[in-house]
């Protein structure tokens, strides 16, 4: 990893329309070897389908707080998350002891009903508020799409030779989470976050933001640098999953926010990540294994059960 001061850019225009990736497949190797982060443009998702989701997300936020913590967060990962009852307490990058400071709802697969084997499978919690799931469900279907396409650049950009882990896509764990960040007082302490220095722990993570600035991202020197919106452009990022799938040849790079504005912030992230029942381990053509294998389901409930109240056990 090497030392940097913005945030690079790639064209996903050969991506998308299917032609000669060459170019690209080399520019996202070095954008996710040295960097982890990159601006993504021409995407191909509709710019109509972003204004609707952005505006699902200040319809709900601005709901009582009562209809809200009717779909409160439940065991499966599932609705509404509250300020100030999720910490990243598993982070080692800072000392986090105050809760982040945003509110959001979380949408993942819809399943028809919670299977005991599958872990947080079931259905999605929806508030009554108009046209707001069909827009979270276009949205999550547009996204995933694009994440399928991502997932094989990032294979092929990484020198993984054994595409078979791309089936675990098929039915993939994904989460799209409406985050909405109050403005922080002008003389909050240091250590109160909107989102507390961590890396994300999946494999994807394609990030819409408003203007109103707050996500930064570390350099290997401990240097903070701030990544604005870019018009159109999607924020994506590597996540801890895909540092293992790829031997470590993408980075899974720390970031945070903070909002001191004095606006409220807005962002839509989608997570896009393989079948809880993956194995996660290094992918044959990226180098000796600096990794043991670990069970992507047996991950994910130690890290939010670390994190979050309500999946903390009853007793």
């Amino acid at each position: 990893m090497t030392e940097f001061t913005q945030i690079p850019v790639l064209d996903l225009a050969p991506l998308v329309a299917g032609t000669d990736t060459t170019a690209l497949t080399r520019d996202f190797a070095d954008a996710y070897g040295n960097t982890g982060f990159a601006y993504v443009i021409n995407h191909g998702i509709d710019a109509a389908l972003l204004r609707d989701v952005f505006d699902a997300s200040q319809r709900f936020h601005a709901l009582p707080e009562a209809k809200k913590q009717a779909i409160a967060l439940d065991k499966t990962h599932r609705g509404y998350i509250a300020i100030n009852t999720s910490t990243d307490v598993t982070t080692d990058l800072a000392e986090v002891t105050k809760p982040n400071q945003s509110a959001s709802f979380m949408m993942m697969r819809e399943d028809a009903v919670a299977d005991p084997d599958i872990y947080l499978s079931g259905p999605n919690q929806w508030p009554d508020l108009g046209d707001f799931r069909s827009v979270c469900e276009a949205y999550v279907a547009a996204m995933s799409d694009l994440g399928r396409k991502l997932m094989g650049l990032a294979l092929a950009a990484a020198g993984v030779t054994d595409l078979a882990i791309l089936r675990a896509f098929d039915n993939p764990t994904i989460w799209l989470r409406l985050l909405h960040y109050p403005p922080q007082p002008p003389q909050s302490p240091d250590d109160l976050y909107g989102s507390a220095p961590h890396k994300d722990f999946g494999c994807l993570t394609l990030l819409a933001q408003d203007d109103v600035g707050g996500l930064q991202v570390q350099t290997p020197a401990g240097h903070w640098v701030d990544v604005p919106l870019r018009e159109g452009a999607f924020v994506v990022n590597v996540g801890d999953m895909l540092h293992r799938l790829t031997n470590g040849r993408l980075l899974s790079t720390p970031h945070r926010v903070i909002n001191t504005s004095g606006k409220a912030r807005y962002s839509v992230p989608f997570f896009f990540d393989p079948h809880v029942s993956t194995t996660i381990a290094p992918l044959a053509g990226a180098g000796p294994a600096r990794f043991t294998p670990i069970q992507f389901g047996a991950f994910l409930k130690s890290e939010l059960e670390a994190g979050y109240d309500a999946h903390q056990s009853d007793d």
